[in-house]
């Protein structure tokens, strides 16, 4: 099978998995907040380089890596690139208890798309699910994501493989009665 039309597959098959929910949407109102061991600033390009333990945080997501760059847009919108051995990322999803967390060596959170990219050994978990692939581009706003198993395509290797575990989302219970029948008591 051709690797586009694979990763294409994939992609609707982990579409139609997932649950319908959201990242945290009051994150997206609140300032981003960044916690370094040093930091260079550049008004003129609008351009911050923070080197150090770096600690992103915009309400419930959180960027970690060892350097992040933010360069803000001229409409006000904020790009963050995280590089990191490994970089990493996590937010709380909309009404649950629970987060969404992704690693990679390299991570791009943009504002104005609501997105963030997971580049080099990529990872992203949510719940039990677990995704792994070169690159990972997830929705913070609808929280889907897509897995390509190669980062670069105009490498002349093979591609890499995308893998993936997926729980089910069904949960067991006691066995009950077929319609018109009262359950059996157990013993």
């Amino acid at each position: 099978m051709f690797p586009l039309a694979r990763n294409l597959l994939l992609a609707l098959f982990l579409m139609a998995c997932a649950t319908p929910c959201l990242a945290e949407r009051a994150d997206r109102e609140k300032p981003i907040q960044l916690d370094a061991d040093q930091v260079t600033i550049n008004d003129a390009q609008k351009i911050s380089t923070f080197m150090g333990g770096v600690k992103l945080t915009q309400g419930t997501l959180q960027l970690l890596g060892d350097k992040v760059v933010v360069t803000e847009t001229k409409d006000g919108f904020t790009l963050a690139t995280v590089y990191g051995r490994v970089a990493s990322f996590r937010q709380k999803r909309e009404g649950l208890n629970e987060y969404v967390e992704g690693s990679g060596e390299r991570i791009v959170y943009d504002t104005r798309t609501e997105t963030v990219d997971f580049y080099n050994q990529a990872r992203v978990r949510r719940d039990l699910d677990d995704v792994r692939g070169e690159h990972i581009s997830y929705s913070v706003k609808t929280e889907i994501f897509q897995v390509s198993g190669s980062g670069d395509s105009e490498s002349n290797t093979a591609p890499k493989r995308v893998r993936a575990v997926l729980q089910s989302k069904i949960k067991k219970s006691t066995p009950s009665a077929l319609p018109g029948e009262t359950a059996a008591p157990t013993k």
